[in-house]
């Protein structure tokens, strides 16, 4: 989803546009110091750390992507952020996984075609057992209105929502120094009908947070407005905070803790990546956040410094077994093309873009289908590799999806790392 551009005028599923703006195909070959791209970083960079070079090869992960080729309910969304929910997002621990998305589509497919009632709402989850993507270890769900008819999980409720707005979901995770609890990125967003009835903006972030043991319908939720969302005066470079999160602490199993939770977030057209850190017990405590400036920690937000560019609104980063960081993204926000950058720490420097795959395979059938927000899931993943999901939607939705009904779903691929 997210961020950067205030109104669209297409027909498109709005969760898409959100994570806007973009082609070099791999499938099962390997790679080394592939960059391109430009280099923007902020710091300097150790002279033994390598941020242009590294052993990669890439495949596609079809089991992966079958999982989310439904016929029955839920049948479409986007977003998919992995959180597992023993709070250990590595590639050895293997817990349930809390899958988070976005606009999501709930109906019946019959014959290849959307059956009459089907319905989009703007979150689901999915409840997935240990790490193999098999039917029988995958539940979907998301609530319903009195009526029967299916409604969102996450409503907006907090003293600054106004009548009309709707959440989009950030990233999350479980936090083991506040209770076990879940917190999750809620964008508070609404539409513009002065513009269209696809156009949309952020209006303000929000903490939606779930006690331990909660299960959908996440009736026993608590929300609570977060001051990380700072609009521009013309909203073309809004800073919003939520793309992605890296919990750099000791019961995370993070290989180099520093006992930090790292929160990712996107500003402007130029899609600049920048970084905040708190401790996680103190992740409700705004006063305990700080920014990062490029060369210090610092409290005020609106002296975050840009630390890349070319990033998606939905990201990753994620330790590799070397020691470097992956920052995992869709270059430019919408393109073909998913890119990862190489970094010395969880903050940087970053190097290059080294491009990483190709998706243009799943865009063939119009010439309005695209890719967006690519991410790394490491508690999906096996020793030496990451699995990255991509999206994809198509900027004619309303449609496409009544002759394509399964584009609106994630893809997945492997990213596998050699020495």
């Amino acid at each position: 989803m997210l961020s950067g551009i205030k109104t669209y005028r297409m027909n498109v599923s709005k969760t898409s546009l959100w994570n806007v703006i973009g082609v070099i195909g791999f499938t099962s070959m390997t790679f080394f110091s592939s960059c391109s791209g430009s280099r923007k970083i902020v710091g300097n960079t150790p002279a033994n750390v390598d941020l242009q070079n590294i052993h990669f090869s890439v495949e596609e992960a079809p089991e992966w992507t079958a999982l989310f080729k439904r016929t029955s309910g839920w049948f479409g969304g986007d977003g998919i952020f992995a959180i597992p929910q023993n709070g250990k997002d590595n590639v050895t621990v293997k817990s349930k996984t809390t899958i988070l998305f976005s606009d999501t589509m709930i109906g019946e497919i019959e014959n290849g075609k959307p059956k009459e009632g089907y319905k989009m709402i703007h979150n689901s989850v999915a409840i997935l057992n240990g790490a193999e993507p098999q039917e029988k270890n995958v539940s979907f769900y998301w609530d319903k209105k009195p009526d029967g008819s299916p409604e969102s999980l996450f409503i907006p409720n907090t003293p600054n929502t106004k009548e009309g707005e709707y959440y989009w979901l950030g990233d999350g995770f479980v936090n083991q120094e506040l209770n076990d609890n879940t917190y999750i990125f809620g964008y508070r967003i609404r539409d513009i009908k002065e513009a269209n009835s696809f156009g949309f903006e952020q209006v303000g972030t929000t903490l939606i947070i779930l006690p331990k043991g909660s299960q959908p319908p996440y009736k026993d939720q608590k929300q609570m407005d977060m001051p990380l969302f700072v609009p521009s005066s013309d909203m073309s470079s809004p800073l919003s905070f939520g793309s992605g999160i890296f919990v750099n602490a000791k019961k995370a199993d993070a290989k180099k803790p520093d006992g930090f939770v790292y929160v990712y977030g996107v500003r402007g057209k130029e899609k600049n990546l920048v970084a905040a850190r708190v401790k996680p017990e103190d992740f409700e405590k705004i006063d305990k956040w700080s920014f990062w400036d490029g060369s210090n920690w610092v409290s005020d937000i609106n002296k975050v410094a840009n630390l890349t560019d070319h990033v998606s609104n939905e990201l990753s980063v994620s330790e590799l077994a070397d020691g470097r960081y992956a920052l995992f993204f869709q270059i430019d926000g919408i393109s073909s093309k998913i890119g990862m950058r190489l970094g010395a720490s969880p903050v940087g420097p970053f190097g290059p873009i080294i491009e990483v795959y190709d998706c243009k395979d799943d865009l063939k059938e119009t010439k309005d289908i695209f890719a967006y927000n690519a991410k790394a899931h490491p508690a999906l993943s096996q020793p030496g590799e990451l699995l990255v999901s991509y999206n994809v939607n198509s900027f004619n939705f309303f449609s496409d999806i009544k002759t394509y009904p399964n584009l609106y779903r994630p893809r997945f691929i492997r990213v596998k790392f050699s020495k």
